[in-house]
C-alpha cells in the first residue's frame, strides 16, 4: 500500500499564515507547521479564519508551542507559565483544526533523568486533562531535543507517550544530534514502528559533543536516506522542514521522493 507523505514548513513562507498557506499549496506541497516558538500573537477568530482556509486548500496544520517551556523546574511559576504556554497553543490549535501541538518538554537541570520523567509525566497528565475539559480537539506531540543534557531521547519521548497517551514528534536532525554516531534509522524506526503515522521534524544540523548547536539546510544526501528509508518502510508521516530556508528545502524533499517513484 502506498504511504501517505506530507511535506510543509516550518513557520509560514509568506509574509503572513494566510499568505502562507497560499504559497503551499501554489508549491504543492502539503503542510504547515504554525510556529508561535517566539510568542503566540494570533486570535482565535484569525486561527479560525485560518484553519478554514487550510481546509479550503486542503493543507494539513500543525502548531509548535512557544520555546519557553520548561515542565520540569524547581519553580512553580515556570511550570505554571509553560503549562499557560501550552494550553494557549492547544487554544489556538483547536480553532487552527491543528492536528498537533509541538513543544519541548523540559530540561534535567539538578534532577535525575527519571526525576525529570516523572515531572514531566504528571504535568502532561494535567495539561491533558484540561485539554479535555475545554474539549480542544488537539493532541500533545512532546519532540526529541538535540541536547544532550535536554529531556527528550527518543526513548523518553516514546515512553511518555505510553505512559500519558500523548503522541509525539520526531525530530530527525535533533536525533542525528543527541546519538552522532550512534544514529541509525534502522533502530529509530524499529522503535516508532506501531504508529500509524508520524509527526516528524527534518533539517540539516551543525553540532558538537554536547549536542545540537544550530539547524542548517538540508543535504541533499541525507535528504535523498531518509527519503529511502520511509519508502523502503512504506511510512505515513509529516515531514516539517526546520532548515534556514525551509520552504526550498521541502521543495528539495518532494522532487526527491518524486525522483524516487513517490507520486503525490
Amino acid at each position: 500500500m502506498k504511504p501517505k507523505i506530507l511535506i510543509g514548513t516550518a513557520g509560514s513562507p509568506g509574509s503572513s499564515t494566510l499568505e502562507g498557506i497560499q504559497i503551499i499549496k501554489q508549491k504543492h506541497l502539503h503542510a504547515l507547521e504554525v510556529e508561535f516558538v517566539h510568542g503566540i500573537h494570533m486570535s482565535n477568530s484569525l486561527a479560525e479564519q485560518i484553519g478554514q482556509q487550510a481546509r479550503k486548500l486542503n493543507i494539513s496544520l500543525s502548531v509548535h508551542a512557544p520555546y519557553h517551556i520548561n515542565l520540569n523546574s524547581k519553580e512553580k511559576s515556570i511550570i505554571q507559565a509553560s503549562k499557560k504556554r501550552i494550553l494557549t497553543s492547544c487554544e489556538r490549535a483547536h480553532y487552527l483544526k491543528a492536528n498537533y501541538v509541538v513543544f519541548h518538554p523540559g530540561y534535567y537541570s539538578s534532577f535525575t533523568p527519571e526525576q525529570t520523567f516523572q515531572n514531566i509525566k504528571q504535568e502532561i497528565l494535567e495539561i491533558q486533562d484540561i485539554i479535555k475539559e475545554q474539549n480542544y480537539k488537539v493532541k500533545l506531540a512532546p519532540e526529541t531535543t538535540g541536547k544532550i543534557n535536554v529531556f527528550g531521547s527518543l526513548d523518553e519521548i516514546l515512553e511518555l507517550q505510553k505512559q500519558t497517551n500523548c503522541y509525539f514528534c520526531i525530530d530527525f536532525a535533533h536525533l542525528k544530534a543527541r546519538l552522532q554516531k550512534d544514529f541509525n534509522y534502522n533502530e529509530i524506526f524499529s522503535k516508532i514502528k506501531p504508529f500509524n503515522h508520524l509527526h516528524s521534524h527534518f533539517s540539516g544540523i551543525e553540532y558538537s559533543s554536547k549536542g545540537e548547536r544550530r539547524h542548517i539546510l538540508t543535504p541533499l544526501t541525507e535528504i535523498k536516506e531518509l527519503a529511502k528509508e520511509i519508502l523502503k518502510r512504506k511510512i505515513n508521516i509529516t515531514i516539517i522542514n526546520e532548515s534556514p530556508n525551509p520552504l526550498s528545502d521541502s521543495l528539495k524533499t518532494k522532487k526527491i521522493f518524486e525522483d524516487l517513484g513517490y507520486k503525490f
